[in-house]
């Protein structure tokens, strides 16, 4: 997979990744503008070219507040995502060329107020979606919020992807219509943050294609990549 062609896309209004883009966008500004005084800090998984957060932040009265932390592993997305935030004067952005999956990339910005789990859910395995879950009491503080996306195909995992989420003290703030072909999800986190686990995994990046097409075999497995242990 192309993964720096893979946005153009975005680039077509009425493209359902657009639509998404947007929606994701908008949970971005609430949780921006809900969030309490002083420095937030907030982190992007597969952050990509940074076009979820970063046209948010150029323009939301919280800016300057915000330290942010973009991790990506295509070089040509990484460059992308640079250069929208030197172009927006955004001085405390970091953008990150590594794997997202491994969670030593976050060390010093952990716990964040805000975190992106966009574009990949529907990336890697189930296994590996509820193991990122229970990371996340790892990458949040008490009240912070994830944003995060999964595609609505069947089988739809949304509903499950909540009950994870609920499980581990997230609280449902926002998720998409069940109608549309996109599914968007943010839950507040309502425990207490854990340290995080150096050397752990959160998932491997195995890709949508990869994944229909092992689905699709008479005997198609999720493989053997469970992240973080439950």
């Amino acid at each position: 997979m192309d993964w720096s062609r893979w946005h153009e896309q975005y680039d077509l209004a009425d493209s359902w990744l657009a639509r998404r883009l947007r929606t994701v966008q908008a949970r971005i500004d609430t949780a921006l503008s809900e969030a309490p005084e002083g420095e937030l800090k907030v982190i992007s998984l597969c952050a990509g070219e940074g076009r979820d957060l970063l046209p948010v932040l150029a323009r939301h009265p919280r800016r300057d507040d915000v330290r942010a932390r973009l991790v990506e592993l295509d070089p040509r997305n990484v460059a992308a995502a640079r250069e929208r935030a030197e172009a927006a004067g955004l001085r405390h952005v970091e953008v990150v060329a590594g794997d997202a999956g491994l969670i030593d990339q976050y060390e010093g910005m952990a716990p964040a107020d805000l975190v992106l789990i966009c574009g990949v859910f529907g990336n890697i395995t189930d296994r590996a979606i509820e193991g990122t879950v229970a990371a996340c009491s790892r990458l949040c503080r008490t009240g912070a919020t994830v944003v995060w996306t999964r595609h609505r195909g069947a089988p739809d995992l949304v509903p499950q992807i909540c009950a994870w989420f609920e499980a581990r003290d997230f609280e449902r703030r926002w998720l998409s219509p069940a109608d549309v072909t996109f599914g968007v999800g943010a839950h507040r986190f309502a425990g207490t943050p854990s340290p995080l686990r150096h050397g752990a995994r959160l998932f491997e990046f195995v890709g949508y294609d990869v994944l229909a097409k092992a689905a699709a075999e008479p005997h198609g497995s999720e493989g053997t990549d469970r992240g973080e242990p439950s």
